[in-house]
């Protein structure tokens, strides 16, 4: 399949299906063109890129099925998209329409690529019986979301995108408007639960009712079941939610392994029950941002030292936190989210890491917003998710 938009000239843009590995390699280092004069921007690696956009190795596939397009003007590539179906998604949500998703998005400053591929995109979608597309999601809710809208000036955290500053206003050119907000807040090692809350943590901890403890990784399976049955109940009503699949709680084992400590987990038990959770990741972006993408053939040792020889990491990420649905808007839920937190904040700021980047949190999710910036963290990033309707 080829398509062209309907500009003329020198103006006209074509999109490709990527078909073969030489365009899969084109779709995978176009960023590296998009940001070449942007500091803050961290190549991912391209071994990773190609695991996690392939059927074979991604278990979103499960459930999921998608096509990656290219633009090409002039015979240059000039952007990427993906458009793609989760069928988990629309058995999670029977009440609304059936729905598509886009992802991947890059292209250069220009608003007739970014409709180009936009249109391609839909057209996929539409082909298919989809009457909403929305994103970008890269490629489920539970993978990277959104699009950067603030925070150009510091470097992503590990799984988390980045945007140049005219991406959001072609977006809008294109007819895509924002369905969601998605923030991250800077947490640094000053920062603490308020007093109150930690003191009733610590009086409930006294009596019995409370219990906080690291992660047992010799049973990490058993583990990740555990924290993925509090995941996917304390989520369960947040917008866009999506469960995750037995197979992708294995894949993250296998992510995970090498990368998470006992200190990096913290789960809380409520009376003798699982009740609360988080995890914690080193942000690896800080040290894989020399590598220019590529891992071998020496970078893999570079990575393996910095992980493990070099110290502990500058921050973190907290990309998972969650506390079961019965006890959310009680002062029981926050002082078991906060009682999580300060576990793992205490032992990462007792051996010197500095900070940690708490995402994501949805704009319209008012009561841990506030739970978290109780403790000094701070909004400093903006990742948004648009949809339009497919006519």
């Amino acid at each position: 399949m080829r398509t062209t938009a309907s500009q003329t000239g020198n103006d006209r843009v074509e999109i490709l299906p990527v078909v073969d590995a030489r365009q899969l390699d084109a779709f995978i280092r176009l960023p590296h063109r998009i940001y070449a004069d942007d500091p803050a921007w961290v190549p991912p690696l391209h071994i990773e890129r190609r695991m996690h956009l392939s059927p074979r190795h991604n278990p979103f596939f499960e459930h999921g099925e998608g096509q990656l397009f290219l633009a090409l003007r002039r015979g240059e590539v000039v952007g990427r998209v993906s458009a793609h179906i989760d069928r988990l998604f629309n058995a999670t949500h029977p009440d609304e329409p059936p729905t598509g998703f886009f992802g991947f998005i890059e292209a250069v400053d220009n608003a007739h690529v970014f409709a180009a591929l936009l249109d391609a995109a839909q057209g996929w979608l539409r082909a298919r019986g989809i009457v909403r597309m929305r994103g970008p999601f890269n490629w489920s809710i539970n993978q990277e979301s959104g699009l950067l809208v603030k925070g150009f000036d510091t470097p992503p955290a590990v799984m988390m995108g980045h945007a140049r500053h005219w991406y959001d206003a072609h977006m809008h050119t294109a007819g895509m408007r924002k369905v969601m907000d998605l923030l991250a807040y800077d947490y640094t090692r000053e920062m603490r639960a308020p007093e109150k809350f930690l003191t009733l943590a610590q009086r409930l901890k006294d009596k019995g009712d409370l219990h906080v403890r690291g992660l047992v990784k010799r049973e990490l399976r058993a583990e990740l079941d555990l924290i993925m049955d509090i995941f996917n109940d304390a989520w369960s009503a947040n917008w866009g939610f999506v469960p995750f699949t037995a197979r992708e709680i294995r894949q993250m084992g296998d992510e995970l392994r090498w990368l998470v400590g006992e200190h990096d987990v913290a789960i809380a038990t409520w009376k003798g029950e699982p009740a609360a959770f988080t995890v914690v990741i080193p942000d690896i972006n800080r040290m894989i941002a020399d590598f220019g993408g590529r891992l071998l053939p020496f970078n893999w040792a570079k990575l393996i030292w910095r992980l493990k020889f070099a110290g502990p990491p500058e921050r973190m990420r907290m990309p998972l936190m969650g506390v079961r649905r019965k006890y959310q808007n009680s002062t029981i839920g926050a002082a078991l989210a906060l009682a999580v937190i300060d576990k793992v904040n205490t032992y990462h700021r007792d051996r010197g890491v500095q900070g940690a980047e708490l995402s994501w949190i949805l704009e319209t999710n008012m009561r841990t917003r506030k739970l978290i910036e109780s403790t000094g963290a701070r909004h400093y990033k903006t990742y948004r998710i648009y949809e339009r309707e497919i006519p």
